[in-house]
């Protein structure tokens, strides 16, 4: 896998996790620790692609 696909499937799992963040959200039962836990996947896949573009 090259470098520029795997940052732009990094880049898709993180919009997913965006999507899911925002739908969590919205619940009127929102689980404040799978939000967090989301929130946490995002920073990692975000410090993950700029880790990879600094290469």
């Amino acid at each position: 896998m090259t470098i520029a696909s795997h940052l732009q499937e990094l880049r898709r799992k993180h919009e997913h996790l965006s999507e899911m963040v925002e739908r969590e959200q919205r619940s009127p039962g929102a689980d404040a620790l799978r939000i967090a836990e989301l929130k946490k996947q995002k920073l990692r896949l975000k410090e993950e692609m700029t880790r990879l573009q600094q290469a």
